[in-house]
C-alpha cells in the first residue's frame, strides 16, 4: 500500500492559540480515512493543511514522494480538491456553476457538456441542470459540490463534515455515493466529522483528534473494540466531557 499523503510533525497557530500539536499522518492511496473528534479540536485545520490551503506552523508534509513547498504546491493544488461544509454556489443554475471551471481551463464546450452531465449522474442529480444552485435543497447543494470535486478529476478529496444538518435520507445517499466515488474511480477520500458512526460505516482507518492532538489512529474495529487511548472510550461512548 503507498503512501498519497504523509504530514510529519505538523504544527499550526493562529496568533498564541495552538489548532494543531505535531501531528503525524499518512494517507493511504485508495482509502477512506475518517478523522474524528469534537467540535474545535482541529478538523477542519487539518483539512485546510492537507489540502494546500494553509501553511503548517512547523513540519513537513509529502505529497508521495515530493515535498510540499512553494515550489511544488501548484502541483498539490491540481491533484486534490476540499469539498467544504459550507459551499459557496454562483447564482445561477447548476449546469452553469458546474461548468464554469472547465470554462476557465478552456475545455471544448462539447466536452463540457458530456463531463458535467456525467458527474451529475454520479451524485444523482440528472434532472437538476436548469435548477438554480442557491435554491436547491441542503442535500442537494451538498451532492451539487461533489459533482464539483469530481470535475477536477482529483485523486484526493478531503469533505468536511459533508452531513452536517441533513436528514437521515439524504446523509445514507451522501455516503453511498462516498462508497462508490472511492470504489469506482479508485479515488483516496479523507473525511472529518464528529458523527462517530458515520465514521464507522465509511472509514476503512480512523483518526482520533482531540484537542489538536491525534491521540490514536487504527482501523474501525481498534478504535470501536479496543481503543488503546484511555480518552478514545469515553468519547466514542458519548461520555466525554469538554
Amino acid at each position: 500500500m503507498s503512501c498519497l499523503l504523509e504530514l510529519k510533525n505538523i504544527s499550526k497557530k493562529y496568533g498564541d492559540t495552538i489548532a494543531l500539536r505535531n501531528v503525524s499522518l499518512r494517507v493511504i492511496k485508495g482509502e477512506i480515512l475518517a478523522i474524528i473528534g469534537p467540535n474545535g479540536c482541529g478538523k477542519t485545520t487539518l483539512l485546510r493543511i492537507m489540502a494546500g490551503i494553509e501553511k503548517p506552523t512547523s513540519g513537513e508534509i509529502f505529497y508521495g514522494l515530493t515535498k510540499v513547498d512553494d515550489s511544488s504546491i501548484d502541483e498539490v493544488l491540481s491533484r486534490s480538491t476540499m469539498v467544504f461544509q459550507r459551499t459557496v454556489f454562483f447564482n445561477t443554475t447548476a449546469y452553469k456553476n458546474l461548468a464554469y471551471g472547465l470554462k476557465l481551463r478552456g475545455y471544448p464546450k462539447k466536452e463540457i457538456k458530456e463531463r458535467v452531465k456525467e458527474v451529475m449522474n454520479m451524485v444523482r442529480l440528472e434532472g437538476f441542470e436548469n435548477k438554480p444552485a442557491k435554491k436547491l435543497s441542503g442535500g442537494e447543494q451538498q451532492r451539487l459540490s461533489l459533482a464539483r470535486a469530481l470535475l477536477l478529476n482529483a485523486e484526493l478529496i478531503l469533505l468536511d463534515e459533508p452531513t452536517a444538518n441533513l436528514d437521515p435520507y439524504n446523509v445514507a445517499m451522501i455516503e453511498e455515493i462516498i462508497s462508490e466515488i472511492n470504489k469506482n474511480l479508485n479515488v483516496t477520500i479523507v473525511i472529518a466529522t464528529h458523527n462517530i458512526f458515520q465514521a464507522k460505516r465509511l472509514g476503512k482507518r480512523i483518526v482520533f483528534l482531540f484537542d489538536g492532538e491525534v491521540i490514536e489512529v487504527g482501523n474501525s474495529d481498534e478504535i470501536f473494540e479496543n481503543p488503546r487511548d484511555k480518552r478514545t472510550k469515553p468519547f466514542i461512548k458519548g461520555e466525554m466531557v469538554y
